[in-house]
C-alpha cells in the first residue's frame, strides 16, 4: 500500500556484524539501466576488512559515474536540519512546537512549547515479495499514484504491529490476490534522500492464482529477460529487478544491501536519477 512518498527523513544506519564464521563479501557497480551485459566485479574481499574500490563504469554514450567510497559512520555528525518537516503543533497535548536541537543531539527537532515532548522523524520501512513462480517474475501495474500505470513488486508500507514478512505477505496478497511463501530474504535498500528502507524477500506462489487488487489495474508474470525495465515505478524496483536479473545469470540469488541516492529535487518518478552506493552482497 505505497501511496505516497514521504520526503521528511534522512538517516544513516551503521552496520554491525555478529558472525561465527569468516564471510566473503564482493562489490560490485550497478548501472540504472538494464542490459544484457554482466556488471563488473571485484575481487572477494574477506571481511572483515571492508576496503572499497572506486570504480567508474560506462555503459551508454552518456556514462553514469558510480562511485564506492568507504563506509564508516561518524561518531560526531554534523549538525544540520536536511528532511525535517515543519511540524507546527504537538501530536500529544496540541501545543505550538518550536524547531531546536536538543541537549545532547545535533539534529533539528520539532519540540513541544507546553509538554516538551520531541517530535521524532524516523524512516519508513518498504516490504515486499519478488515472486519467482516457473521462472517469471509477478509484477503489478499500479492503479494509485505516485507512478500510476507502471509497474512494481506487490510491496507497500509496514505496518505497526507486524513483522517484515508478514507485511510483505499482506501487501502481496493486496496488490495481487496471491498467498505467497517466503523463501529468504533478498535485499534491503536504503533510501535517504526520500526517508525509507526497502526489504524485499524472495517468495513463491502456494498456488499459481492471482489478480489485481484495488491498487493494481493489472497482475503479469514476465521471463526475467522481458521484465519492463523502462516502465517500473521506482528506482527501487529498477535496482531490485537488474539485481535478481543478475543473480538468475549467475545461477544462484544473494542477498544484496545498497543504499539508492536519489538526485535531489527529482520526481519518484525518475527511475533513473539515482547511484547505487555501498553495495555488498552476500
Amino acid at each position: 500500500m505505497l501511496k505516497a512518498i514521504q520526503v521528511s527523513g534522512c538517516v544513516t544506519l551503521p552496520l554491525r556484524w555478529s558472525l561465527k564464521q569468516p564471510l566473503t563479501v564482493t562489490f560490485i557497480s550497478i548501472s540504472s539501466s538494464f542490459s544484457s551485459k554482466p556488471f563488473s566485479s571485484f575481487s572477494p574481499i574477506p571481511y572483515p576488512s571492508l576496503n572499497l574500490i572506486h570504480s567508474v563504469n560506462s555503459f551508454t554514450p552518456r556514462p553514469r559515474r558510480l562511485r564506492f567510497t568507504p563506509f564508516h559512520a561518524s561518531s560526531s555528525p554534523p549538525l544540520h536540519s536536511a528532511g525535517v518537516r515543519n511540524i507546527k503543533f504537538c501530536q500529544w497535548c496540541g501545543g505550538p512546537t518550536k524547531h531546536d536541537i536538543p541537549d545532547g543531539e545535533q539534529k533539528l527537532r520539532a519540540i513541544c512549547t507546553l509538554c516538551g515532548k520531541i517530535a521524532y522523524q524516523n524512516p519508513k520501512m518498504v516490504v515486499g515479495c519478488l515472486i519467482d513462480h516457473e521462472n517469471k517474475v509477478l509484477l503489478c501495474k499500479r492503479n494509485i499514484q505516485p507512478s500510476h500505470g507502471l509497474w512494481t513488486l506487490p510491496a507497500g508500507y509496514l505496518e505497526i504491529g507486524e513483522s517484515a514478512v508478514e507485511g510483505a505477505i499482506r501487501e502481496t496478497r493486496e496488490e495481487a490476490n496471491a498467498d505467497v511463501e517466503v523463501i529468504s530474504p533478498f535485499a534491503q535498500l536504503d533510501i535517504p534522500l526520500i526517508g525509507q528502507t526497502y526489504m524485499i524477500f524472495l517468495a513463491k506462489l502456494k498456488t499459481p492464482h492471482f489478480s489485481p487488487g484495488p491498487e493494481s489495474s493489472e497482475c503479469q508474470l514476465f521471463p526475467v529477460d522481458e521484465i519492463p525495465i523502462n516502465s517500473l515505478s521506482f528506482s527501487s524496483m529498477v535496482v531490485t529487478l537488474s539485481l535478481y536479473a543478475e543473480d538468475v545469470k549467475a545461477g544462484k540469488p544473494k542477498f544484496h544491501y545498497g543504499i539508492i541516492n536519489k538526485r535531489p529535487g527529482t520526481s519518484p518518478s525518475d527511475i533513473h536519477a539515482y547511484t547505487l552506493d555501498h553495495h555488498m552482497l552476500l
